[in-house]
């Protein structure tokens, strides 16, 4: 990996070029004492991975430089500052950086937040480099439905797809039914931007059991549908949480539990099932409250998210 570092104390400086290349975590090819000594295209020429940059400098501040680097600049952004105002680090969050190191810079705590992003970094890639191997297969093997969808549809179809698999339950019984809630809640969108908030579950499956049987309201095999999907759903959904479960017991820093487990469920629901596992036990859905609207969301806010930065 190929670092760059910006601060106004030259101390600090010295201090994260040394652990960096001291631990073997990468390179250090540039530093810069203040933001407005960088932009998005030096920063690219250089072929930077992760950028390091103090929050509080005195021309331009790390918020000010992060904005302007976006979205030139794709490589990875860690906060450090002595200063934990909220607000700030909400502030920085919100534009895309990673993580924050809290000043007086603290070798294991470095190390510790470096490897995290670099992990994410290499997982990100991976991810891109399947998703170009299958594209041309994805291609090809596409269902008279999803060859309909107009081409930012599929881009969010397509999204959703590898969050499944992130999820470990990417061609399940229920996945099905996921992404074409997440087509239904696209176009619900459009017309209707959440001004609301999101629709009722209820509205969500009725829809797609009526896209699906091209049924009138009061057909009697929707409510079939609607149960039979919803049990899908659910089933799909307690698969999701025993996967991230598993993961965070075998290493709790593991990127996807990190970046997931919170996102998708309750924690202490997954607490619960990390427990479970640990004993050998088991639990049948009705054990853990399943909150599927929570789930549904964080699934089509994540495949947007994905889908734009594609």
């Amino acid at each position: 990996m190929r670092f760059f570092v910006v601060d106004d104390d030259e101390v600090v400086r010295m201090m994260l070029t040394e652990i960096i290349e001291d631990c073997d975590l990468g390179e250090v090819v540039g530093e810069a004492c203040d933001g407005s000594m960088i932009d998005g295209p030096m920063l690219t020429m250089r072929n930077v991975d992760i950028l390091l940059i103090d929050l509080l400098m005195p021309q331009r501040d790390g918020i000010e430089t992060i904005r302007s680097l976006k979205p030139s600049f794709k490589g990875k952004i860690i906060m450090i500052s002595q200063v934990e105002t909220k607000e700030l680090i909400a502030q920085a969050y919100s534009l895309g950086s990673e993580y924050y190191i809290i000043k007086p810079v603290n070798r294991i705590e470095v190390v510790s937040i470096i490897q995290k992003v670099i992990e994410k970094a290499r997982l990100e890639k991976s991810i891109q480099d399947i998703h170009k191997s299958l594209f041309p297969v994805l291609q090809h093997d596409q269902s008279p439905l999803h060859q309909s969808l107009s081409p930012a549809k599929k881009g969010l179809r397509d999204a959703g797809q590898f969050v499944l698999t992130e999820l470990g339950i990417a061609g399940d019984s229920g996945s099905n039914d996921l992404l074409d809630i997440v087509d239904y809640l696209h176009e619900y969108e459009q017309r209707h931007t959440f001004k609301n908030g999101f629709p009722a579950l209820k509205d969500m499956f009725e829809h797609i059991a009526h896209a699906r049987l091209d049924a009138s309201p009061d057909d009697p095999n929707v409510t079939k549908v609607v149960k039979a999907s919803e049990q899908r759903v659910r089933r799909v959904i307690y698969q999701s949480l025993t996967h991230l479960a598993s993961l965070g017991l075998s290493d709790l820093t593991n990127w996807k539990f990190e970046n997931y487990a919170s996102q998708f469920f309750e924690f202490t629901y997954v607490w619960k099932k990390m427990t479970e596992l640990k004993n050998g036990g088991s639990s049948s859905t009705s054990d853990i409250r399943i909150n599927m609207k929570k789930f549904i969301q964080a699934l089509y806010s994540e495949a947007k998210r994905i889908q734009s930065e594609t």
